[in-house]
């Protein structure tokens, strides 16, 4: 007997499970085995019951994911030494093809924030062809998700959102997406792991599988035996750059905090913060405070007149959970926090001198003093084109610094022009300007009385990843 389609190998498995007389789950059954094979699929409820099909999953889903087209023109950098001898910066179209899924009837789909990042034109393609133009309601790259809404009245298929509670290491999942632009593609595979933090550009607590991802099954779907959403595909570990059975999704209850905050207008994610710094436990930590195993996170800073704070956090507390889920490390405490919704009381559960202690904290947003007073600097000085804007834990966070660790002071936000003295000189977003010309620079306003005093030469300081740097320019 030759085998020629996937199909026949999983029919010759599924037989050679079954005793005569008998189905996978070991109920009887009557007439032939022709007619056992003509029954409807159903969804595997049992070891053996994996032989069967996950068709009955997939054609519940299918629908309701999605390709997504992202189209940017963006200008080619030119050197500025030739920008002298007029030479213009290029543009060049660019696109790009991930996956999405529509998560309301109201044609509200998510998919990640790479798929999508500097695109300006976007186009969602559904499962039968038919394609939409839609908006981009919001974009955010810490947690590399991206909410758009399709430009239809219609009312479209959508998967529901599980909540992460439930999943255990070990449950069977399903992949689907367009790896490398092949078309809708079905993988299956189980729950590596659990919380896995530390494997992103933005940190996060993400769920393993060995489902196959690929090139393409960005923003995609992972679901399980009940077709319900559990997470959005987002990013593999491998060698090769294709998938080598560690993939990573982002959990279904962080895509609804993201879902739910484009849907209600915001055009960025609002983070609550507790205004509490920690450090993992570690065995050796672990020890020094008496505690059976490490777990948990030390309170290592109390933001002063944070919600921490106010509720009676102290520092060498011992944080092991928030609204009921245990935290395991920062990343997962930080995830736990990112959940919340901004005025919501949450309940904090730990140690504080070997002893079991709950306080209830209010989640508010980042502390926004001092205040922005957001500029461009305009003028003939180094810091022409560069907007800027005071440091604050508001800022620091939507930046993704440490509102701990961040210096106080004035810092470049974004460079207006690439022809600008500014990116001519070498400044980039992020630069905490220290000095201009012996001046110290504590607030926007400083630095704006600093370049329109004018100047044959210009010595200015800025710190640059925790690097003093100072230069001189004429």
């Amino acid at each position: 007997m030759k085998l020629h389609e996937p199909f026949a190998l999983a029919t010759v498995i599924m037989l050679a499970a079954c005793s005569p007389g008998h189905s996978q789950d070991g109920q009887k059954y009557s007439g032939s085995f022709n007619e056992a094979l003509t029954q409807p699929s159903k969804v595997p409820d049992s070891a053996i019951g994996m032989k069967a099909s996950f068709a009955p999953v997939v054609r519940t889903v299918a629908p309701a994911v999605v390709n997504v087209y992202a189209r940017g023109v963006v200008r080619q950098q030119v050197d500025p030494f030739w920008q002298m001898f007029g030479a213009v910066p290029r543009q060049q179209v660019q696109q790009s093809l991930g996956s999405g899924v529509i998560v309301r009837k109201d044609g509200i789909v998510v998919t990640n924030n790479h798929v999508v990042a500097g695109g300006q034109q976007f186009m969602v393609v559904l499962n039968d062809r038919r394609e939409y133009p839609a908006k981009l309601l919001l974009a955010d790259e810490r947690t590399d998700l991206a909410v758009l809404q399709i430009a239809s009245k219609e009312s479209f298929p959508t998967l529901e959102m599980d909540d992460d509670r439930n999943l255990e290491v070990g449950d069977l999942v399903l992949a689907i997406g367009n790896p490398f632009g092949i078309g809708q593609t079905v993988t299956n595979g189980i729950i590596s792991a659990l919380n896995r933090t530390e494997v992103g550009p933005g940190g996060g607590s993400y769920i393993q599988t060995d489902a196959a991802i690929n090139p393409g099954n960005s923003g995609g779907a992972l679901v399980d035996m009940n077709g319900r959403l559990i997470g959005i595909n987002s990013m593999i570990v491998s060698g090769s750059g294709s998938s080598a059975g560690v993939g990573f999704a982002i959990p279904s209850a962080l895509v609804r905090r993201v879902v739910e905050s484009a849907a209600g207008g915001a055009t960025h994610l609002q983070r609550p913060w507790l205004g509490a710094k920690g450090d993992t436990v570690t065995s050796d930590i672990a020890k020094s405070l008496g505690m059976d195993r490490p777990e948990g996170v030390l309170v290592s800073d109390i933001y002063a007149g944070g919600p921490a704070d106010q509720a009676g956090l102290k520092t060498g507390d011992v944080i092991l959970s928030i609204d009921g889920q245990p935290v395991n490390d920062a990343s997962s405490m930080r995830y736990r926090i990112d959940l919340l919704t901004v005025g919501q009381m949450t309940e904090v559960q730990g140690l504080r001198n070997g002893k079991p202690f709950t306080i209830k904290v209010k989640a508010q947003p980042p502390s926004a003093t001092p205040a922005r007073d957001e500029r461009v600097i305009a003028g003939n000085n180094p810091f022409a084109g560069a907007k800027v804007v005071n440091l604050s834990p508001a800022v620091a966070e939507e930046v993704g610094a440490d509102p701990f660790d961040a210096p106080k002071g004035v810092m470049v936000y974004s460079i207006d022009s690439s022809r600008s003295y500014a990116a001519g000189i070498g400044l980039r977003p992020g630069d905490i300007i220290k000095s201009v010309n012996g001046r110290v620079i504590n607030t926007t306003a400083d630095l704006d009385a600093a370049t329109r005093a004018g100047a044959r030469r210009w010595q200015i300081s800025i710190m640059r990843n925790g690097q003093m740097i100072t230069a001189t320019f004429s």
